[in-house]
């Protein structure tokens, strides 16, 4: 069950426009936690040192796994969805502060940015000259990080979007593309030219895509392959890590390590 994520700083504005950038950082309780669609002035930086964080944009859905982040252009509307134990930042950024993407994707987190953001957000704030030097440190450094892909676009078309909604509430389903197909009465060879047209994937690309977001989550908050493979139907250990490395490039042990080790930077567009 998700339980809401609870904010520890409701008592001051996000979008104030006095502040370039404000960085905040929530730790999630032991179960699954959530932030329902909103919207605020400011982009929003999603950042996670500990666990999973999937946000949903009306274009799709963005995977924020350790020592990485997700931008997300202000006004946007978007929700998050949190794994069990997460250790999750926050950083709202003026519009205009820094030459940031006007789209969301996702970016390679430095060592050096992720101390930034750490310091930020410890919610301290007795010298304001150190925190201005700080805050500029981090709009300079920010849009220098490389920008990743890793998410599953999602179309608003009404059948494909019942189809996505389906796949995400349930990962492990293993229904054909004619068994989709007649659900939302269309011919197999409709339904694959839409689901082209409408994410530039075919439908097993489009699948296979959603399944590495679900299995770089839950194996970032601690899941086992055993585990993760098994919720996300697949036969046997050796076929989701074969899946996953001829995805990816990795086996999930090295990948997931390979983020850690060089500070977010382990992506296969």
């Amino acid at each position: 069950m998700r339980q809401p994520l609870r904010y520890p700083w409701l008592d001051f504005d996000v979008d104030d426009p006095s502040v370039p950038a404000i960085a905040v950082r929530v730790d999630v309780p032991e179960t699954k936690a959530e932030v329902p669609a909103h919207r605020h002035r400011k982009g929003q930086l999603v950042f996670t040192l500990g666990g999973g964080v999937t946000c949903r944009v009306p274009s799709g859905l963005w995977m924020v796994p350790p020592h990485c982040g997700v931008w997300i252009p202000g006004d946007m509307e978007h929700s998050n969805v949190a794994t069990a134990n997460a250790r999750i930042f926050f950083v709202y950024i003026e519009p205009g502060a820094a030459d940031l993407p006007d789209r969301c994707c996702t970016l390679s987190i430095s060592p050096l940015l992720r101390e930034l953001i750490i310091e930020l957000s410890d919610g301290v704030q007795d010298d304001p000259a150190r925190d201005e030097l700080l805050t500029r440190t981090l709009l300079t450094e920010l849009p220098r990080m490389p920008v990743q892909q890793l998410h599953l676009p999602i179309s608003s078309e009404p059948r494909l979007k019942r189809i996505a909604e389906a796949l995400a509430e349930d990962p492990a389903d293993r229904s054909t593309l004619a068994q989709w197909a007649n659900r939302v009465a269309l011919s197999e060879s409709s339904l694959a030219r839409l689901v082209v047209k409408e994410t530039g994937l075919s439908f097993g690309r489009w699948r296979q895509q959603l399944h590495l977001i679900v299995a770089i989550r839950e194996l970032a908050s601690g899941a086992s392959v055993q585990q993760v493979s098994g919720d996300l139907g697949y036969g046997s250990v050796t076929a989701f890590i074969t899946m996953f490395k001829k995805a990816l490039g990795k086996p999930p042990a090295k990948y997931l390590g390979g983020i850690a080790q060089n500070g977010g930077s382990a992506f296969v567009a």
